[in-house]
């Protein structure tokens, strides 16, 4: 493999991610001036956040099977154009409803950037785990960096140019991102996948009303929750009986798969939702101005990134299961050192949970997704990983309406409880995969810059000559 082409391979596909991370969290800090400047209160605030996600957890299955189609490497340009249009239709949106719009296109771009990049960078690696493994981290780092650096950026933006800037800014990184992939990124061949027009329906049709209903909580909430179910329903079936299913059930026969999705939702609907109500909690309990409640976010990206670069090395030391175990009950630490945040709480008492909160997820995230590629055949790596990030959006969006609709004092409990038990299922599910069978002679490494193995001269050559395929160093 080639060493230059693989590191702008990772490039391309982070920037990708950045953009769609940044975008989740960046728009938090700027909620304030934005209900002020279109005239909207706390529930249309609640759909310009949802909008996105939503948009961006219903369609990532039917992208990442469009993907597997026409190529990840098409896909994925496609989803940065859509992106990049979208950002600047919000930076220019006169209305609240404009503005919803245009990031429901948002989110349509973001659904075909993520299951694509991870698909381009697991097709890249081959069988080398490892390697992926390294490939990954990097690749999740930059997410969890752009998704935590969305609160400081962001504040520092709407104070200094408005809350449009916030949008506009993704105009030259996403030009940047789609010359780069298409200059740097070779093309894989796509596969003859049907698309499941039903299913994508009904994902949508069940989607939508749940989240509406806590959104909204109005006497439609029981109808709403009604749909949803038997949307639901109807989706599980009609997935069972299509000869190309969007989700391909059998997947989640492998106790991996199942447990790393299920820690996936819960997961993000606690960093979604925290996120959420603490951007609210310090503009609008704190008064805060955008700037400085961007400030108060920093510990979030430094530990996220730190813990995000560490995870494979953790990994390797503990083994997956137990890492993400450990992974996910410091971050439940950390949210039950929140539990009683009120206006009068000094900022020193929440820095531990703005810490201990990133770096357990930090953790969790590259394995749980690294195991979850493990556990299903390398050509459905695209599907696979929009499963993944579909339920993890899903689990986002909903934490963002649950969590919004709390009182602030019961947040926190919630939060705790949801990452304990994914902290349990990751222990019970999670196995660490099995690497592949090497051929004899030739070493693999666990990151792209391959050591060169040194020829013995034909006259010294032993006639039995070692063998490289016991041992992978650890770093």
């Amino acid at each position: 493999m080639e060493n230059h082409r693989f590191g702008l391979t990772i490039l391309a596909t982070s920037i990708g991610f950045v953009l769609v991370q940044l975008d989740v969290s960046i728009i938090n800090v700027a909620l304030a001036s934005i209900g002020a400047g279109l005239h909207t209160g706390t529930t249309g605030l609640q759909w310009v956040v949802d909008a996105y996600v939503l948009t961006f957890a219903a369609l990532l299955l039917s992208t990442a099977a469009l993907g597997d189609r026409i190529g990840p490497r098409r896909m994925f340009i496609a989803g940065l154009a859509t992106f990049t249009a979208a950002s600047v239709l919000c930076g220019l949106a006169p209305t609240p409803a404009t503005l919803i719009v245009a990031r429901i296109l948002q989110g349509a771009g973001a659904a075909a950037l993520v299951p694509c990049s991870l698909a381009l960078l697991s097709r890249t690696c081959g069988n080398d785990l490892a390697l992926r493994a390294w490939g990954v981290g990097w690749w999740t780092a930059a997410g969890s960096v752009g998704l935590a650096a969305g609160p400081l950026l962001g504040g520092l933006m709407v104070d200094t140019i408005g809350w449009r800037g916030i949008f506009l800014v993704n105009l030259p990184i996403g030009l940047a991102g789609i010359l780069l992939t298409r200059r740097a990124v070779t093309p894989i061949p796509g596969t003859e996948t049907k698309l499941d027009w039903p299913g994508q329906i009904l994902a949508i049709t069940s989607l939508l009303p749940l989240t509406a209903a806590v959104i909204e909580a109005s006497t439609w909430s029981y109808l709403l929750i009604l749909i949803a179910t038997l949307s639901l329903t109807a989706f599980i079936a009609t997935e069972r009986r299509h000869a190309h299913p969007m989700l391909p059930l059998d997947f989640f026969r492998q106790r991996t798969f199942s447990g790393a999705t299920a820690v996936g939702f819960l997961l993000n609907m606690t960093l979604y939702g925290c996120i959420f109500v603490l951007s609210l909690y310090f503009q609008q309990t704190r008064h805060w101005s955008a700037a400085a409640s961007g400030i108060a976010f920093l510990p979030l990206p430094i530990t996220l990134g730190i813990a995000n670069i560490l995870a494979n090395r953790i990994g390797t030391k503990l083994g997956t299961p137990a890492a993400m175990t450990t992974g996910l009950l410091l971050a439940a630490i950390g949210t039950a050192s929140l539990v009683g945040l009120d206006a009068t709480t000094p900022y020193a008492w929440i820095i531990p949970g703005l810490t201990l909160i990133p770096a357990g997820i930090g953790i969790t995230v590259p394995l749980m997704t690294a195991a979850l590629l493990g556990s299903v055949p390398q050509p459905q790596s695209g599907v696979a990983s929009g499963v993944l990030n579909a339920v993890r959006q899903a689990g986002g969006a909903i934490g963002v309406a649950l969590f919004g609709s709390l009182a602030l004092q019961h947040t926190f409990v919630l939060a705790a409880t949801l990452l304990t038990t994914a902290a349990v299922i990751a222990a019970a599910l999670i196995r660490t995969a099995k690497p592949a069978q090497q051929p004899a002679g030739k070493p693999t490494w666990p990151h792209p810059i391959s050591r060169p193995h040194k020829e013995i001269p034909p006259c010294t050559r032993s006639p039995n000559p070692p063998s490289y395929t016991s041992a992978r160093p650890s770093y």
